[in-house]
């Protein structure tokens, strides 16, 4: 029998479809989701995948979760393979299998058309209750049992019929038993869209032809990817970086990545990475793998789509005893933690072998501010919420300011009415920090001021990271301010903690967050006077910085003073 073939138009219009279809999978979720930080935040990704478990499309939301859902649904299928149906449901979140933290929860189902399997659809969000030791995230476990109920591939429907001793485990495991219920349920709402959307597509095209124009697309990737890297300049690069501490303890804790270009071939090794720590910034393999994917398709055929043919030149080695490959019992609650700096040490590599796209560190962490109270009487809630801040400059461009971390992608903050409606928190800030960003030809973005004033007693928690390797400069840029944070209390006490595992807090207490500024590139003192004189006037930049970094001197009215200004300099 012959096989089937798919033409380029054919396979053009597969590749385009299997990307709508995974947008409307994430409406779908978006729309049904019963907490904010999935609606509003969109903490969350979706997938279409092939039957084997092999990527086709995907949609906005957290980036870093996609690289990772392909190998949860291999999981799958390795238990599940011969007893699957039409309309069966399954999850996990099991840290060392899927590499993120138990809150992230990845829903999975198989497609079927007229009987036959023809791919998976999967959905991953945060549910914000997971019964660990706090509601919501915890700031101070040091073991997996500390942070959760832990699920394998678990299947809780079992054709279109919800298996409910699975859905009473689950609510009886979380303080947000309704809002837990109404995720999990938009999740499977995300993947009946997603069956529903290809089996219009298959009903015209069929699952052959479909099958081949999939081929195709891994195919086209592959080569892509094996072009790419072999226009790169062999070589062997190193970086290393350190995070403050684990959350826990003191101590920093070292980050380093080798990376090696040899013809076709792209080899990371993570050798001379700290090793299992106590608290809880120990990562998953899978989820490794998954931000070193993120951090090389920012510099390499970013415009592509990531698909099962995508990475074929890239080989990972991590260390058996390494941070970024935990084993139980190892806390894993802040596992994206330690990716941030991972993912910048690898551009910072890949800047070297292509330096016509180099670009300095970003702020790194997503700096997290949770607040809540479980007062059965006041109404339960929880807030944990990213916030942005500046990225690097790169050849060319300046960094952009208050954008979301390189791992959550297109995460979004909780606007402050939205905040200020569900909570009973009130945001007085929400700005630029002026002179966070690093000077450079091309200047490092600005991190942000983000305040919020407690309307109630509530419990308040804090993760913030990277002010010992900060947002680093290339090629004499400065780097970026690291963060900082404050807490003023109703009678004037004050305390500056960067991590703080929650507790209470009285009315009237106000956090004050900064989060770090991006790196700068290139010489200051090459900076045109203009841009100088606009990043003054825009409120990025203070004169006295102006002055002291880049050598241009201002008037009270903000014009440039010519006589006090240096000369500029090559770029």
């Amino acid at each position: 029998m012959a096989t089937a073939a798919a033409d380029p138009i054919t396979t053009e219009v597969v590749r385009n479809f299997v990307i709508s279809c995974a947008q409307d999978m994430n409406a779908a979720l978006w729309r049904s989701a019963f907490s904010a930080i999935i609606y509003e935040g969109r903490d969350s990704a979706v997938a279409l995948l092939d039957d084997k478990g092999n990527m086709l499309g995907q949609s906005t939301g957290v980036p870093l979760f996609v690289g990772a859902i392909d190998a949860c649904v291999k999981l799958v299928l390795e238990r599940y393979r011969e007893d699957m149906h039409p309309g069966d449901i399954f999850v996990l979140n099991d840290s060392y299998l899927q590499g993120t933290h138990l809150h992230d929860v990845t829903a999975i189902g198989p497609l079927f058309h007229k009987g036959e399997l023809v791919g998976f659809g999967a959905a991953r969000a945060h549910w914000q209750d997971i019964g660990a030791i706090d509601p919501g995230s915890t700031m101070g476990s040091t073991s997996i049992y500390h942070e959760g109920i832990r699920l394998g591939p678990t299947r809780i429907v079992s054709k279109f019929k919800p298996i409910p001793e699975w859905f009473d485990l689950l609510t009886r495991n979380t303080r947000l038993k309704e809002m837990t219920l109404g995720d999990l349920n938009a999740q499977i709402t995300a993947i009946r869209t997603g069956e529903r959307r290809l089996g219009q597509v298959l009903d015209r095209i069929g699952p052959d032809v479909y099958r081949a124009a999939c081929a195709n697309i891994f195919e086209q990737a592959r080569l892509l990817d094996r072009q790419a890297i072999a226009a790169l300049k062999d070589g062997t690069y190193s970086r290393e970086g350190w995070l403050d501490n684990d959350g826990v303890g003191s101590e920093p804790v070292k980050v380093a990545l080798t990376l090696t270009i040899d013809g076709e071939r792209m080899i990371i090794d993570l050798e001379g990475s700290s090793g299992p720590v106590e608290g809880s910034i120990n990562c998953g393999a899978v989820q490794t793998v998954s931000m070193l994917r993120l951090a090389y398709k920012t510099m390499i055929n970013p415009e592509r789509a990531i698909t099962g043919g995508s990475f074929s030149t890239m080989e990972v080695r991590i260390p058996d005893n390494c941070l970024f490959n935990a084993r139980e019992p190892a806390a894993c609650e802040w596992y994206f933690t330690g990716l941030g700096l991972l993912a910048d040490l690898m551009i910072s590599c890949l800047s070297q072998s292509m330096p016509e796209k180099a670009t300095a560190a970003h702020y790194g962490d997503s700096m997290v501010a949770a607040f809540f109270d479980m007062d059965p009487d006041k109404g339960q809630w929880i807030s944990v919420e990213p916030t942005a801040g500046g990225w690097g400059g790169t050849v060319g461009s300046d960094g952009e300011s208050a954008l979301i971390n390189l791992c959550n992608g297109g995460f979004r903050n909780i606007p402050a009415e939205v905040y200020e409606t569900k909570f009973p928190v009130r945001v007085e800030e929400f700005s630029l920090r002026r002179d966070s960003g690093g000077v450079g030809r091309w200047r490092g973005g600005c991190g942000v001021v983000r305040s919020y004033r407690l309307l109630d007693d509530c419990y308040g928690a804090l993760w913030f990271e990277r002010s010992k390797t900060p947002g680093w400069g290339l090629a004499g840029g400065s780097d970026g301010a690291g963060p900082s944070n404050e807490i003023v209390y109703p009678d004037g006490r004050t305390e500056t903690p960067l991590k703080m595992r929650a507790r209470r807090f009285p009315k009237g207490t106000l956090f004050v967050t900064r989060t770090g500024g991006g790196g700068g590139y290139g010489n200051p003192k090459a900076r045109p006077v203009e841009e100088v004189r606009l990043d003054v006037v825009s409120g990025l930049v203070s004169a006295e910085e102006a002055l002291a970094r880049y050598g241009v001197a201002f008037n009270a009215d903000l014009s440039v003073d010519p006589a006090r200004t240096e000369a500029r300099q090559p770029g």
